[in-house]
């Protein structure tokens, strides 16, 4: 019964938080609220006895996305634009793909049934040949890394090549940016009025321009009409 409790609490609160994620414009508290969406996820499948699912989400979705998202920031406004437009459509089949998931919840057989299909499937080899055929205790452990290791690996190398390419983007390694390389703040490069006055010259065209200097000046002091 108090597991019952907690789990309509955790989905009470991810219903929560994914309006509020919805209904927020503000980017940084988007992305503060998903990591705690992912949180409360974990929360959700550690009642549910799913150790390592909790973990790995926990990890990658409000651990690694949350600090990319957050790099990310860097180079995007902080709110978000506005849209004029209301897609009527898009929400209608979203309503309709929800109504269906709800529907399809009804047929699931009870939670923990042993008699359910999954449980009868290849829980019962993986059960009877961890211990004695791989000589490893825990048996989620011998699904991840023998059964299903293959899965596991192509998971890692997905999870890592999309974190090395939104690295890579953040990072400015791009074929645009290789192409076409931004041209480096110079001095020389600025532009402005041409600043005029008097060139450098030697001392001898410095005497001479003081002499021709003086000669302009008395000539000037002459009055008009006047004899010299």
């Amino acid at each position: 019964m108090a597991g019952l409790i907690i789990n309509i609490f955790l989905l009470a609160l991810l219903v929560l938080i994914a309006v509020m994620v919805v209904r927020s414009g503000r980017l940084y508290a988007v992305i503060v609220m998903s990591g705690a969406y992912s949180l409360t996820s974990a929360a959700m499948f550690v009642n549910l006895d799913a150790v390592d699912v909790a973990f790995t989400e926990a990890a990658v979705g409000a651990g690694i996305s949350t600090v990319l998202f957050l790099a990310a920031m860097a180079y995007v406004p902080a709110d978000e634009k506005p849209s004029q437009n209301r897609n009527l459509l898009a929400g209608l089949i979203c309503v309709g793909a929800g109504a269906l998931l709800l529907l399809a919840v009804f047929d699931l057989p009870t939670l923990g049934d042993p008699m359910a299909p999954v449980h009868q499937h290849v829980a019962p080899r993986y059960l009877a040949e961890s211990g004695s055929a791989l000589h490893i205790p825990n048996v989620v452990t011998t699904v991840l890394a023998s059964y299903r290791g293959f899965d596991t690996l192509g998971e890692t190398i997905v999870v890592f090549t999309a974190g090395l390419g939104v690295l890579m983007l953040l990072a400015g390694f791009t074929r645009t940016g290789r192409i076409n390389p931004v041209p480096a703040k110079t001095g020389s490069a600025k532009t402005g009025p041409a600043k005029t006055g008097p060139a450098k010259t030697g001392p001898a065209k410095r005497v001479a321009a003081k002499k021709d200097s003086g000669k302009s000046k008395s000539s000037s002091a002459t009055p008009k009409g006047s004899k010299v």
